[in-house]
């Protein structure tokens, strides 16, 4: 069995020039994970088990940015500064080749509306929102991410809003960007965070009744009996091992 206490290498990819975390390389170690799937006590018959590795996220960037990158970073700090809510921008990173801001949750509404607005930011589409869950973030457990396109000027960025388990709650941008309506119910359907103001927030895919939302790290992993045919498929954590 694979030591499960040594760190699982990164591979040649990783270690590429265009994927090194952004900023001074130093980011921010929120937990370690710890196998795949999260199953516990049962038999292993991936080898996932065997992984092991920190959960960190890149670290903040300073400007430069590189390219178009400085030009949005500046219309929207100076766009921000005007509307009187330059505290907004929490943190930027550059990560990958792509840029995210992270914005504080109470301003995302007024900072979504100046991205789609202002004449040099001009970001019109919202393409989608995506939910994640870091148990150990402390505080800023559940994470939206907002991805937004600009025709007029050929860019993507995205936004980072952060929520704490005990306050699950954001504000909703579909007044400004009416794609996200669905992409909202679907985080609160799978995540659990409350889009305050969106017109119509109930599940999209689960049952109404149904308990918690399946994607949350700590959710547990199985325990549904699944039927195909007349068969039943047991659920994961239940199993057979084959070693």
């Amino acid at each position: 069995m694979a030591d499960e206490t040594k760190a699982t290498e990164l591979d040649a990819t990783d270690k590429m020039p265009e994927n090194v975390p952004g900023g001074d390389g130093t980011g921010e170690q929120i937990g370690r994970r710890q196998g795949m799937f999260g199953v516990r006590g049962t038999g292993d018959t991936s080898g996932y088990g065997g992984l092991s590795g920190p959960v960190e996220m890149p670290g903040s960037s300073q400007p430069p940015y590189g390219g178009w990158m400085d030009d949005v970073a500046t219309a929207l700090v100076e766009a921000t500064r005007t509307a009187g809510i330059e505290a907004g921008i929490e943190q930027v990173v550059v990560h990958r080749g792509e840029i995210t801001f992270n914005i504080r949750r109470e301003d995302l509404p007024a900072t979504a509306k100046l991205l789609r607005d202002d004449e040099l930011l001009r970001f019109e589409l919202l393409s989608g929102v995506s939910g994640v869950h870091y148990p150990d973030d402390s505080g800023r457990e559940l994470h939206a991410v907002y991805h937004l396109l600009s025709m007029t000027h050929n860019r993507r960025i995205r936004l980072e809003v952060t929520a704490p388990d005990a306050d699950p709650h954001i504000p909703s941008v579909v007044p400004t960007y009416p794609t996200a309506d669905w992409h909202e119910r679907e985080v609160f359907d799978f995540f659990g965070i409350i889009f305050d103001g969106h017109p119509a927030l109930t599940r999209i895919q689960m049952p109404d009744d149904w308990p918690g939302h399946p994607q949350r790290k700590d959710y547990p992993l199985g325990g549904i009996p699944v039927e195909y045919k007349g068969a039943t498929i047991p659920p994961p954590d239940q199993r057979r091992s084959y070693n």
